[in-house]
Formats: C-alpha cells, structure tokens, sequence
C-alpha cells in the first residue's frame, strides 16, 4: 500500500513532461538558446486544464498545494531534460510561472483558508519600492574555517546556531556575502480597484513580494493581475509575538491589465440590444436623457458629457508623439444649479471614473505623492494619486475654483501630455494619466454678473482654461416659464419618492409596481445605467470612425469662421486647440451611433455645440466677434489697447519723468474716444500689475 503514492507522484512528473513536450516545446528551445537572460517558463493554465484525463486534477492540485507543483514541473525538466543550455549543462534554476487563472479572488474576501493557496488577485498598483538584492542562501564562516549554509525566507534573517561542522564548537559565525547566493526583490502594494467599490468604504491593500526578473516590471498606477501563493508570517509589536499573522502574496506572474473598458462583460444578449440602439433615429436624444435624468434641462451639458464619456480616439503617430483623444469639460455656474451632481452622476456612468473635491485635493493628491513609511522600511516610494489612478477613464473634479494655485497646475501636464512627471525625494518616474477630465467651478464672487466682464469673474488661469475643450457657463436666470417646470419636475420625483418609501413600508392599497414606473417615468433614464455602460464600453472597444470629406469641409469651414482671416487687426479670436476639439467631439458624436465614418451630421452637432458654449465665454459684445483671448490670457483686446494707450498718455505728459496727475491721463485717454470708466480701470490694472506706481495721492508713475 505505501508504494502507491510514490507510483501516483512519478506519475503526476510524467504527465507535466508529457504536458511540456506537447504544447510547450517552442517556449522549452527558447529557454535552452536564452538562458540565463530568459529563465522564466510561462504555462498557462487553461492549457493545464484542457490536457486530457489528468488535466482537471493536474490543475486543481496547483489551486491547493501550489507549492508541490512548482517541484513537480522543475523534476519534470529535469528529469526529461527538457532545457540544455548552450554549454549543454543543465541550467541551475528555472522560473514556473502559471497565468491566467479563470477566478480572480477580491483583495478583501481573502481569508484564512486561502493561506499556502494559489490565488489570483487584480487591482491598482499603489506603491512600489526599488529593486534590491535579498540573500536566499547564506553561507557563514567560523574561525576555524568551516563553512556552514544556512538557506533563508521572507521576512528575517535566520542566523545558524553554531557551526555545522562535527567536532566544532565555534558559535560566533560571520557571513561571506561573496559566497552566498542572492536574488533580485522588491515589495509591491497593489489596491482594489475603485469600480467595485459602494461609497464610504475604503478600498483594502495587499502586499506583494516580487522575485528575480518580475521586479521592476511594473510600475505605481498600472492595473495588474497578480497569481502567487498566499503566505502569512507572524507580527511582531514591540518585540512581542502577536496571535494575529500578516498575509503577503508571494508573486508568481504578474499580467499588466491594460483593459480600460474590458472589465464591463457584454454577453450576446447586451450586444443585439446595444446595435439595435444604435440604429435607432433618436438615439442622441436618448443618451442625452440618460445622463442625469432627475436634473431638469442641461441639455446642451448633457449633450456633452455623453460625448465625453464616448471620447475620442486617441492617436499614435510614427514619431512617437501622441494625440489625445479625451474630451475636458469644464462646468462654471451658479449655486444650486447641480454641477456636482452631474459630476457625480458620470462616475456612476463610466466604467472607471475618480470623484474628487477641488477643495480637499492637493497636487500630490492629484498627481503622485513620495512616502516614507514602514512599507519601504523607511526608503521613500511612490504612491499613485487621482488622476492616475482614473487612467482611462473620467476624473471628475468638483470645486476647481476652490483648489490652490500651486494645486492646479499640476493639472496642466495631466490634460494635456496625459501622463504626470513626478520628481520627488530622488524619485523621478512618469505615470500615465490618460482620463478625460470634468470639472465644475462657482465664479469668483458667488455668482455672476451678467454686466460684468466674464473673464473677472472666472477664477482660474487662462492657462488651464485652455486645455478644456468645452466651457459651459450656467447661469441661473429667472425665467417664469423654465422655472416652473423645474418646481414641477423636482416635486414630482420627491413625491414618487415618498410614495415608493412608504409603499414599502406598508403597502398602499391601489398602488401597483406599474403605477409607480407610470409615476417614475419622467426621471427614469432612458438607457438604465447598467446598459449605458456596456454601450459605452462597447463603443470604445469597438468604434473607430474616418472623417469623410464632407465633415472635412464643414469643421475646416466653421474654424476658418472663427479664425476671421478677413480682418487682420481684429483680435486673434480662436487657436488650434479648438480645431482639435472639433475634431474630438465629432469622433465620439460618430461613436454614439457606433458609425465607422463621421458625416456631415456629427460636424454640424458639434459645431453647435461649440458654438453655443464659444458664445457664452468669449463673445464680444461690442464688436460682434468672438474674443477668444478674453478666455485664453484673461484680457480682452480691448483692454490691452487701453493699457497701450494710457502709458502712451503718461509719457506724453510727463515727458523724461514719465509722471504724470491721474486725471490729466483720464482727460487725455477720453479725449480719444475710450469710456472714462475702462480708463480707471485699465490705470488700476497698471498700478495693480506692478508696471507704473502711485508716489503721491493723484500722480502716476511709469516704473
């Protein structure tokens, strides 16, 4: 009877050799030529599966006792012979890496029962630390020149008793570093990802440890799956052994999850009804009223955030350069008019999307911050902020114009180049942040004045306004008639509201499931959530359309427009970014109807677009233009011709000492025809800038 497990082990050896011969022999001969460059082997595990009888057995014996396997696939190239070097000698050591595993395990639903398991964990990299050499094998000498080996584990050194050596009674032993055999290692800190998560709860870390020629593959903000073997060592407080272990995930493979929509599953099912939408004649409108529907009109908002969520393509050209395809929208409106609100309801909507608060982000909140912690036993690492960690997705940012200055041009880089530098307590490393931002914005005092310049009142630098594609101002007018379709849709989804609670509680005699979806039929979405998303991520996996010569033409034709070529000396109105908006938005307008060309149709939505939010920040009311400068440097031309026309006065009348009285310039400036009061204004904005000076009450002086 004892022989029967042995006869059972060498035979589950030949069915690895049998496995390796049949379906590994490429990999095998590559392994012989590139060893020891190339000394990982990866097997993956569908292939363990699908191998005949034993296949089943063969794979579920890696799930529970991972670490036999490893010895039994390393007896098998051995004992086959199965890697020659090319010295022909066998080589020392070979890596068993074993990949797509078909169940991946939640960071928090690991429990004790998984410990010594083979498991498979997905999330975001956090933090990573340097690579560093980790002895394995120590090799000790004693005074009378014994050597002793002492093989060591994760965590602390293990120090031989005394020497090894029969007879010797040597117990101070010192360690030949050149002797003893190292490996390269390095701890990772990988995170849930932030999808899956319900509000309020904190997403859970693990600890990875990472050997040989899988460290420093990865870096912080990458989305990994990691397969390894779970293990647990004890805690030490105080130099007291606790009852509580801490688990660590010793790495095995490491996949790079480059799947930004690939996480939303589209069954068959998902697939006809998405393609029957798409060819449905309303379908914008459709989409329009699905985001958001509890918020009463917006449509034109609306209209662009679903173009947001679709994005553009982004584009890699043969020099290495990249085109972004993410659309920014930036919302600046009045109080109560439910700008977080909408940004809260896009990170419902897109399949990986970041909320935070301008108030409460700091740039390295934001971007990417340098720790000093117990986690790189007290070296500096990195740890992957909000932009990154929405990656291919939206960031929402609420309260822009709450965030310091220094906070907001961290923003800069990350809309732009899409990627964050970070150089920080001798780290330097760029991530990607390839997400399409959201922002919303309250002007400066509170709420806008419609007389004012509109400039004054945005609080953000020209700089960042820019970058975004789309700007919409939300002004929240009295108007009687909008106003009470407001009042009546928001009473009336409060009202539902009540009824389905208390329906819940005590059912209400006469009211049916039917007369509640009647009832709830005005802030129902058209789309469910659940149906948009697939759509989206369906779309972005999917679609890429071509710009016919036609839309060509149209976006050409409107940019030209703007640009005004007839009158040189007008103010430049309009730069190239808007072109590259246009196009961006006509590629998700042509997305949403998963369409492979962009007709003349989606140029002539995105123009209206653009053109109604292009009329609200940089119409100049005065010459029926369109000023974008008023966005793009915060002073209209206007303003800077004034400014050129005051210092031309004060050195007209003051001659060498380039003074003169204030009021003699307010004389001599309005005598050309320009408003008393922008004169004041534009002395002030000297005095204020730095570039005249006031010596006495009265006078002006040019500095």
């Amino acid at each position: 009877m004892e022989k029967q497990p042995d006869l059972h082990e060498g035979d589950r050896t030949g069915d690895w050799t049998r496995l390796l011969k049949t379906k590994y022999k490429k990999q095998l001969g590559e392994l012989s030529r590139e060893y020891p460059h190339k000394r990982s082997l990866s097997i993956d595990y569908r292939d363990v599966e699908r191998f005949g009888k034993p296949g089943i057995a063969m794979a579920d014996e890696l799930l529970e006792n991972p670490g036999k396997v490893l010895e039994d696939v390393w007896d098998a190239i051995k004992n086959g012979q199965l890697v020659r070097t090319k010295d022909g000698k066998e080589p020392r050591e070979i890596n068993i890496r074993f990949t797509n595993l078909p169940r991946k395990t939640l960071i928090r639903n690991i429990r004790s029962d998984d410990i010594n398991r083979y498991i498979s964990v997905e999330g975001i990299l956090r933090k990573t630390t340097e690579v560093r050499p980790r002895v394995v094998e120590a090799v000790f000498r004693c005074p009378a020149g014994h050597f002793t080996v002492k093989q060591q584990k994760y965590g602390k050194f293990i120090e031989p008793d005394g020497c090894a050596t029969d007879g010797c009674t040597f117990k101070k032993l010192e360690l030949l570093p050149k002797r003893s055999k190292f490996v390269d290692s390095q701890k990772l800190r990988i995170q849930e990802s932030p999808e899956g998560l319900r509000g309020g709860e904190q997403p859970q870390t693990l600890d990875i440890d990472v050997t040989d020629d899988l460290s420093g593959i990865v870096s912080p903000g990458d989305r990994i799956i990691i397969n390894g073997i779970l293990r647990s060592m004890q805690r030490v407080v105080k130099g007291e052994k606790s009852t509580v272990f801490d688990i660590f995930l010793e790495c095995n493979s490491i996949e790079v999850a480059e799947k930004e929509f690939e996480e939303v599953e589209i069954d068959e099912k998902a697939e006809d009804e998405i393609n029957r939408l798409s060819k449905d004649p309303m379908i914008y409108r459709m989409i329009t009223h699905s985001v958001a529907p509890t918020i009463y009109g917006s449509e034109d908002v609306k209209q662009a955030i679903a173009l947001q969520l679709f994005g553009g393509i982004a584009k890699e050209m043969p020099d290495g350069s990249r085109l972004r395809g993410d659309i920014h929208v930036l919302l600046i409106g009045d109080p109560g008019i439910a700008k977080s609100q909408l940004l809260r309801y896009v990170v419902k909507l897109s399949p990986r999307a970041i909320y935070t608060s301008g108030q409460s982000s700091t740039a390295a909140g934001l971007t990417a911050t340098a720790v000093k912690d117990e986690f790189g036993e007290g070296r500096w690492t990195l740890e992957a902020g909000a932009l990154v960690l929405a990656d291919m997705g939206v960031a929402a940012v609420d309260e822009m114009d709450k965030m310091e200055k220094g906070d907001r041009s961290a923003l800069h880089e990350a809309m732009e180049q899409q990627s964050i530098s970070v150089a920080k307590a001798g780290i330097t490393a760029t991530l990607k942040s390839r997400c399409a931002l959201l922002g919303a914005a309250n002007p400066k005092y509170g709420r806008f004045d419609m007389f004012g310049d509109l400039s004054d009142q945005i609080n953000m630098p020209p700089s960042l306004l820019s970058r975004f594609d789309l700007i919409f101002i939300m002004t929240d007018q009295p108007e009687q008639k909008r106003d009470m379709a407001i009042a009546e849709h928001i009473l009336k989804a409060h009202s539902t509201g009540e009824l389905i609670a208390q329906h819940k509680k005590t059912p209400i005699p006469g009211v049916t499931d039917e007369y509640i979806l009647q009832q709830l039929k005005p802030v129902m979405p058209d789309i469910e959530p659940g149906l948009f998303r697939k759509y989206v991520a369906y779309s972005k996996r999917s679609c890429f359309p071509l710009l016919s010569p036609e839309a060509r033409d149209a976006l050409v034709a409107y940019y030209m427009k703007l640009r005004g070529i007839a009158e040189p000396n007008k103010p430049v109105p309009v730069t190239a970014r808007q072109l590259e908006a246009l196009v961006r938005l006509a590629e998700a307008s042509a997305r949403i109807r998963l369409s492979s060309t962009i007709e003349t149709s989606d140029a002539e939505r995105v123009i209206h677009i653009v053109d109604a939010c292009l009329r609200q920040i940089a119409y100049d009311a005065k010459t029926g233009t369109f000023d974008i400068d008023k966005v793009v440097t915060g002073i209209s031309k206007e303003k800077r011709d004034i400014v050129r026309v005051i210092k031309d006065a004060i050195r007209d009348i003051g001659g060498e000492g380039r003074r003169a009285g204030i009021d003699q310039v307010i004389d001599a400036v309005s005598a050309k025809g320009f408003p008393r009061n922008k004169v004041r204004e534009g002395i002030e904005m000297l005095l204020r800038t730095g570039e005249a000076m006031e010596p006495k009450n009265g006078i002006i002086q040019l500095i």
